[in-house]
């Protein structure tokens, strides 16, 4: 488990970078809370990605994004080196911001500070990990 909510509940799974059956697979941080599944979803549909790319106009956001590319590489490697996906990680590291769960899950799991529009995706965020709301309707358990 690669972060969990602050009642407990799995929140992020790290995943092997080759499944079972051989296929690489680069998304190593995955987004499992149904809560904050949803929060992303929520977030994604009101276009506040686009919003989010225009960030990386600023070079130091853009530098401190292409760190937390470096960082999901550094955090995969440790499980295996699968060459197929050798320097792409996920959510459109290290220069768009391709999927708000990816970026969600990799703050989750490296911590604050680590990713920057996945801090910003969390704060803007209706679900948090450190509010429980998985005894609420439809948070899941």
């Amino acid at each position: 488990m690669a972060a969990r909510c602050v009642c407990g509940n799995p929140t992020v799974v790290a995943t092997e970078p080759r499944l079972p059956d051989g296929t690489p697979f680069p998304t190593f941080y995955y987004l499992t809370h149904p809560g904050a599944t949803a929060a992303m979803s929520e977030l994604e549909a009101t276009h506040v990605m686009a919003e989010l790319a225009l960030t990386l106009e600023d070079e130091d956001v853009a530098a401190h994004y292409r760190r937390a590319h470096e960082a999901y590489l550094g955090d995969r490697a440790v499980h295996g080196t699968v060459p197929e996906i050798d320097g792409i990680s996920a959510g459109g590291m290290p220069a768009r911001v391709k999927c708000l769960h990816a970026l969600a899950a990799h703050s989750l799991a490296a911590g604050p500070g680590v990713n920057p529009i996945g801090d910003d995706a969390l704060r803007r965020a209706s679900w948090s990990p450190e509010r429980c709301r998985c005894a609420d309707p439809g948070e899941g358990r």
